[in-house]
This record gives structure tokens, C-alpha cells and sequence, in this order.
């Protein structure tokens, strides 16, 4: 029995879900989660999305948790995201946040070590939220556990550097990697005359939206001479006749548009950690949080930059590519015979009880000094009707199973349907449990209508979702 297992072991019984009481929908969603692992001759991954966590996973009795979390515990190699913070909320809050105020307490790391997780992605847009003592209270915390981890760093050749596993059945090395975040948080290059700069390990990018001929005339009017614009770049056309301006490049075309492309540099930087890990162990996973989309209106589709991106990791020698970010499920591709994951959406999602929020968010909002950050959260979604807490399908994903032989040759992927409690209170949501047989299939033609454009193929029984792909 491995370390996890017995962890997982010994908090259950503090615990009984009795599933002859669920639900018989729940029920029959449960039935789905026989686990793939155990084949000697093969290696079994688990990937999961964001988990924000708040509270106690181990004390949970949602119907089906118990099969749900064997299917964690049972693989060879478990991952999740970790979208917060571990600190005791006597740090200030940056200026620029992603978002919430990422805080969690610190006995997290014990409940997603119970759950039977072994890898933890720290590259995302809220890693300074509390500045660089929130990142270093973090990775503080995480050196007092077994997790392996990766995507931080106090300069940019260690945000870079891959997090290594040693598993019974290979060696797995971990890079994570965003692609949103605030600019004050990139992690800058060591030189021999200079520090380097604490933070993530950033996958920049460029953006080019194509207009009509008279909105470019508007935006050049608008932006006016480059004497004016100084810090902009000008104002004036480029010899390719496109435009610049707050970050982003405009050009005329006969369809509107967005394209982005993926910075070289990084791009490079990044292949050569994949190719350096290649070497260094068996198995390679590349992590990326990236909210970006097709377009705006396309949230269920990525950007393609992360295309690209992905590609070039699956080139340089990764196994998988997993993203998370957007919150929602999108497309999985099997690209040269390694699995994509666009967006593995949320695992666990308690944005609405970290404990408290810096003074800006409440000034954000309209609220004083004498507001609770119950208002807070209460004001941000019109007490539940817009935002996060008005969507399904930012609390409906899955738990996904990778099942590779010996060999590293893709044998089989299969998905786990799960629900966090859409349309609950905030006291109720957030937690993961197989879903239900309707939310279930619900989730499964998601993925269907996902999956289609990148060639793969959705299928749907009894509970699991599996793929089939040319």
C-alpha cells in the first residue's frame, strides 16, 4: 500500500458514506468510477482542474466521494492546480490581484494529500496576490509535505525548473507554466551583476485583432501621433501596416478576428526545459493555466497560442499537456499520440469563503469599511446571479484517467463525470462528487461537442466518459 493509500485509509475511517442511501441517480453516476489502475504493465495518471480549497475534503458525505477519491488515490500519479495561497492573512494584498485574494489555511496540504494527490501546478495569476511573502508562505508550507510541485520560483530559471516525482513504476517530472497573469509578476533572469526577480514562470503572448477599415481609422484618430503617445509606441502606422496599441496589434481584414501567437523566446526556453526533463525521467507532464480564449465570446474554445504551445511541448518530448483556467471544460486533442487537456475547468471551487479580502476588493465593489466579506461576495454576484455562481458549467468537470503501457505508448482516457453543487448556497457548492446520471450526460455531450473539432471522440455508459480519437 503506498503512502497515499494508507493516508486515505486512515481518514476514512473517520468517515461512512453509505451508498445504498444515495440518491439512485447519484448511484448510477457512482457505478462509473471503477478505477483503470493496477495493471503492472501500465502507468495510470490522474489529472484534475483549479482547485481553490477552503475546507475539509476529508469530512466530506456527498454521495459517491468515497469511489471518487479512490480513483485519485488508486493512480500512479495524481494532479491538481493549485489556485491559492497558504497564509495566515498578516500579509498586505498586492495592488493587482488575479481576482479573490487567494488565502487558504494551512491545513489544505493535508486534505489534498488525503484525496491522493501527488502533483501540485503553483503557476497562476494569483501567486501575488499577497506579493512575493504570499508566494514564499506558499512554498514554505508546501516543503513541510511530500507534494512535488513546480512553476514558482525565485528567479526565472527556477520558476522554470521541472518538479521531480519518483513513483514505483518511473520517474515523472512536472513543469508549470501561465499564461495569465499580472505583468508584476513574471519572474525575471539572473544575471552575474544582478538578481534575478521572484514569481512565475510566464508563456507570454501577442494579439492581433483584425477590423474594418474604418474602425482601424477610428483607432489611429483615437490614439493620435506618436509624439502624443510616447509610452505606446506612437501612433503612427508600422511599415506592415498594422497598428499598435495598449499591448495589442490591429490590421484590416475582410472578417473580424482575434489570433495570437505564443512569444518565441518563451516558447524556446520552455522546450528546452521539456527536452532537459526528457532526459532526466520518465514520464513528462507540462501544466499550463491559461484563461485566454478563441475569442471572447468562445470561452469554450482556446486561444491559439495555447495550440501552438501545446504542440510544441508534445514536440519537445512531454507526455501530456494539461491546462486549466477558463473554470469551464473544453476540447481534448490526442496530438503524435499524447493527450491535450484545453481546460480541465474546476476540481474544487471555494473562491466565495476565503476568510477575508484586502480593502481594495470592497472598494471595487462600493462597499465601506463596516462591509463583511460575506457583502462582499454577496455584492460581486448580485447574491448569485451573475458570474460564477449563475453558470453550470463552471461547476461541472471531470476527474481524467491517462492510461499509458510501459512503452509510453497512450492506451486509454477515461473521464469521470463530477458536480460542485451548481445552484447551492456558498456553503453548500464548491466540493466535488460524481455527478448525477442527468448532470452527468450533460457533461458528456459538453465533451462531445468539445472534442469534435480536434478530431476526438466522446462516448458515454454507464457513468465514464471515454475517448476515441483517429
Amino acid at each position: 500500500m503506498s503512502s497515499r493509500t494508507q493516508i486515505g485509509a486512515a481518514f476514512a475511517l473517520g468517515f461512512v458514506v453509505a451508498l445504498s442511501c444515495q440518491p439512485a441517480a447519484a448511484a448510477s453516476a457512482a457505478a462509473g468510477w471503477d478505477s483503470a489502475a493496477g495493471a503492472q504493465n501500465e502507468m495510470v495518471f490522474v489529472a484534475t482542474g483549479d482547485s481553490i480549497i477552503n475546507r475539509r475534503l476529508s469530512t466530506s458525505s456527498l454521495p459517491g466521494v468515497d469511489k471518487m477519491f479512490g480513483v485519485i488515490r488508486k493512480a500512479d500519479v495524481a494532479f491538481t492546480n493549485f489556485e491559492t495561497q497558504i497564509h495566515d492573512f498578516n500579509l498586505a494584498g498586492a495592488q493587482q490581484s488575479g481576482g479573490t485574494y487567494m488565502g487558504s489555511p494551512r491545513f489544505v496540504t493535508d486534505e489534498l494529500a488525503w484525496a491522493g494527490f501527488d502533483l501540485l501546478g503553483l503557476a497562476n495569476n494569483h501567486q501575488n496576490d499577497y506579493g512575493v511573502d504570499g508566494m514564499r508562505s506558499t512554498l514554505a508550507a508546501l516543503a513541510q509535505t511530500k507534494f512535488v510541485y513546480a512553476g514558482v520560483g525565485e528567479n526565472l530559471a527556477l520558476a522554470r525548473r521541472p518538479g521531480y516525482l519518483d513513483t514505483p513504476k518511473g520517474r515523472v517530472a512536472l513543469i508549470s507554466v501561465a499564461a495569465t497573469f499580472p505583468d508584476a509578476i513574471i519572474a525575471g533572469a539572473q544575471r552575474p551583476d544582478m538578481r534575478g526577480r521572484p514569481g512565475i514562470n510566464p508563456l507570454r503572448h501577442s494579439t492581433t485583432y483584425t477590423v474594418t477599415q474604418e474602425t482601424y481609422d477610428t483607432l489611429a484618430k483615437l490614439k493620435g501621433p506618436a509624439s502624443a503617445n510616447m509610452g505606446e509606441g506612437g501612433g503612427d502606422e508600422s511599415k506592415d501596416g498594422s497598428l499598435s496599441w495598449s499591448g495589442a496589434r490591429y490590421v484590416v481584414g475582410k472578417e473580424i478576428g482575434v489570433s495570437t501567437k505564443a512569444n518565441k523566446k518563451d516558447i524556446e526556453e520552455l522546450s528546452a526545459e521539456v527536452r532537459n526533463a526528457r532526459e532526466q525521467a520518465d514520464w513528462v507532464m507540462v501544466s499550463i493555466h491559461a484563461h485566454e480564449s478563441a475569442t471572447p465570446a468562445e470561452r469554450g474554445k482556446p486561444a491559439e497560442f495555447t495550440v501552438e504551445f501545446a504542440h510544441a511541448m508534445i514536440d519537445a518530448g512531454a507526455d501530456m499537456m494539461v491546462a486549466h483556467g477558463p473554470h469551464v471544460l473544453r476540447g481534448i486533442e490526442i496530438y503524435k499520440g499524447k493527450p491535450i487537456f484545453y481546460s480541465m475547468g474546476n476540481f474544487i471551487m471555494e473562491n466565495d469563503l476565503v476568510e477575508l479580502q484586502p480593502a481594495d476588493n470592497y472598494e471595487k465593489t462600493g462597499l465601506g469599511d463596516s462591509a463583511l466579506v460575506s457583502d462582499y461576495y454577496d455584492k460581486r454576484s448580485k447574491n448569485d446571479t451573475v458570474g460564477f455562481p449563475a453558470d453550470r458549467k463552471y461547476w461541472q468537470s471531470v476527474v481524467a484517467e491517462i492510461v499509458y503501457t510501459n512503452d509510453r505508448t497512450l492506451k486509454e482516457i477515461r473521464l469521470h463525470p463530477i458536480s460542485m453543487g451548481f445552484g447551492q448556497t456558498r456553503i453548500k457548492r464548491g466540493q466535488p462528487y460524481p455527478a448525477p446520471e442527468a448532470e452527468a450526460a450533460q457533461i458528456a455531450k459538453d465533451l462531445e461537442e468539445l472534442c469534435a473539432p480536434f478530431g476526438t471522440t466522446a462516448h458515454y455508459k454507464n457513468g465514464v466518459v471515454t475517448l476515441s480519437w483517429k
